[in-house]
């Protein structure tokens, strides 16, 4: 049993609703950085499937695969769904076109080896986007009291993880988070093999969200 199938109604029932308004704009940032196109796209961390429909809307299939059996209990009505480890994907290697992470990479302490698992699973020249809480504006040290403005404290620099929150309406308190700053983040990201194409930021007046897309790169011509 994971933190998260504790939490899986409230989580449904509670904070799902409050996106669908899409305050922090998952749907802009998945239409500028992922696209549309064709064929399965992964999301790894799916959670409830709150972000299923953005992914059809594509005009891709979405699939998803989380660790949670109670979060996978809400997806199954809106995608097909797996249980498994996101180091340790159920598909082949070189299977996909698209893989997405959307606010999950907190919750994945793991998170490099996610990122080498996404690299794995894509197609040469398959997509990789990740959006998720911003490491600069969100982690345990930001008080987001007031919405006109941050308060940062010191620890940005400090990797690790907290159920240090600024509210207890979110999941930080509930169930911790990883924070990782920003180079470590990216970092993680080529390390992988992945190619960095876009970034993007969502959410106002401060950055919610920072979301990047990435390429996994076709392999050299034997010949040359």
């Amino acid at each position: 049993m994971t933190g998260y199938d504790a939490i899986a109604d409230w989580y449904e029932t509670t904070l799902v609703p409050g996106w669908r308004a899409d305050p922090l704009e998952f749907g802009p940032t998945l239409r500028e950085l992922l696209g549309p196109g064709t064929g399965p796209c992964l999301e790894l961390g799916c959670g409830t499937g709150a972000h299923a429909g953005r992914i059809r809307e594509l005009g891709r299939t979405p699939l998803g695969v989380d660790v949670s059996a109670g979060m996978l209990r809400h997806a199954g009505a809106r995608l097909p769904v797996a249980r498994g480890d996101a180091t340790a994907l159920p598909v082949a290697t070189g299977a996909l076109p698209a893989v997405v992470a959307i606010m999950v990479h907190t919750d994945m302490p793991a998170y490099p080896a996610v990122l080498r698992e996404a690299a794995r699973v894509l197609a040469p020249g398959g997509v990789f986007v990740h959006v998720g809480v911003h490491p600069c504006f969100c982690g345990g040290f930001a008080d987001r009291t007031d919405g006109r403005a941050v308060v940062i404290r010191p620890g940005y620099r400090e990797p690790g993880w907290t159920t240090e929150s600024w509210t207890d309406q979110g999941l930080r308190d509930k169930v911790g988070a990883t924070h990782r700053p920003l180079p470590a983040l990216l970092g993680a990201v080529l390390e992988a093999g992945l190619v960095f194409e876009r970034f993007a930021e969502g959410g106002a007046p401060t950055p919610t969200v920072f979301a990047w897309r990435a390429r996994k790169p076709y392999p050299e011509r034997a010949n040359r």
